[in-house]
């Protein structure tokens, strides 16, 4: 693949959660995290967005949203379930990408907030119509997913290097 290509950079929250009496850690979903999970890998799905490489923090909440997303998309890509991931800063969460091998076009990655809305706020350089100040409205609810595109290789991913072409959300 040519570093000219663009890439897609998908950032999912992970569905609405239980409050258990589990550790935060091993909080499951809820009924509605597990309604709205494979509406969010439909909608991927209908928008063509194929990931070679899919980022899921080790919580049982964005493992089990993945488990729901993934049956909605026309292949399963390599998945690694990363404890990184899980209450990960901002800057963490961009070495993360940075990681990631060249051959990966798109790249799906399954979080937490505040994380994955600061993550979606801060490489947005650029977007398409009022699509960030609706994302950021929102607050980026649960099953929510941003999608953003870049030129350049993984490793040179960094604040106001995206573009933000889309932004979906359940509700």
């Amino acid at each position: 693949m040519s570093v000219d290509t663009p890439r897609r950079i998908v950032l999912l929250r992970h569905a609405k959660a239980d409050w258990s009496q589990d550790a935060d850690h091993e909080r499951p979903l809820a009924d509605r995290g597990r309604q709205e999970a494979p509406l969010a890998g439909r909608r991927l799905a209908d928008a063509g967005i194929t990931p070679g490489l899919t980022l899921c923090s080790t919580a049982a909440r964005t493992r089990e949203t993945w488990k729901l997303v993934v049956t909605e998309l026309p292949h399963r890509p390599r998945t690694v379930y990363d404890e990184r991931i899980y209450e990960a800063s901002l800057g963490e969460l961009i070495a993360l990408l940075n990681e990631t091998p060249e051959d990966v076009d798109d790249l799906l990655l399954i979080g937490h907030n505040p994380g994955i809305h600061a993550l979606a706020d801060a490489l947005a350089g650029e977007a398409e119509g009022d699509i960030l100040p609706r994302m950021n409205r929102s607050g980026f609810p649960t099953s929510a997913f941003a999608v953003l595109t870049f030129d350049g290789e993984w490793k040179s991913v960094e604040h106001g290097t995206a573009r933000l072409i889309e932004f979906w959300t359940p509700h």
